[in-house]
């Protein structure tokens, strides 16, 4: 795992350490009654935490974990986790939660474009990323912008990978995304790529995006 990537986990553990995890947690009597807790069935927990199954108390005491799931594993599904990030208000949480849970999302998206194909669990590439965090409440832009600081063929096939997936002519795509995906400096980074590793088995890949942003 990523050194950063490290660091911001041990950081978010540090920020929700006041909250005890429960091995029991209260539901709705007509829904879901007691819910165990068990870390080896955690994709079912997720859906109904926070709605018919626990409180915000139970989600901050349970988000050390999920974020670190969503590093190391696919059993989770990073829209619904991150989705708990709106739901429970996070941006009215204090400072520290806050600005761990942000140093989390800037480390996991640096570690997703240090590697090709993806080596962060949850996320196969920058798309499944983007999408999640927007059901955080948290817009493309700032994660885009570091896109353009990140260099080398595992960023590069990253984006090629967006652009070859991308409809950007679907209703529900992020105007933000398809615009920056748009822009001349996409196409002249995927040139630049395309000319760099002309003799790999991927440079048609490079080739592809360009021909399409």
């Amino acid at each position: 795992m990523h050194e950063d990537l490290v660091t911001a986990l041990a950081r978010v553990d540090d920020a929700f350490a006041s909250y005890p995890r429960r091995a029991v947690l209260d539901g709705c009597p007509h829904c879901a009654g007691e819910t165990q807790v068990h870390e080896h069935d955690l994709f079912s927990l997720t859906i109904k935490l926070g709605n018919t199954v626990g409180d915000r108390h139970d989600v901050k005491s349970l988000l050390p974990l999920l974020l670190r799931r969503l590093t190391d594993s696919d059993a989770l599904d990073a829209d619904i986790v991150l989705g708990k990030l709106a739901q429970e208000e996070w941006r009215t949480w204090p400072a520290a939660e806050q600005e761990a849970v942000e140093q989390y999302l800037d480390a996991l998206w640096h570690a997703l474009l240090a590697d090709f194909p993806s080596k962060v669990g949850a996320f196969v590439g920058a798309e499944d990323f983007l999408a999640a965090v927007e059901r955080a409440g948290v817009g493309a832009e700032q994660f885009l912008a570091a896109w353009d600081g990140v260099s080398g063929a595992a960023a590069d096939r990253h984006l090629a990978l967006l652009l070859n997936d991308f409809d950007l002519r679907a209703r529900r795509a992020n105007p933000v995304v398809v615009a920056w995906l748009r822009r001349e400096d996409t196409r002249s980074r995927l040139l630049a790529a395309f000319e760099r590793d002309l003799a790999t088995s991927w440079a048609d890949e490079f080739a592809d995006a360009h021909d399409r942003a």
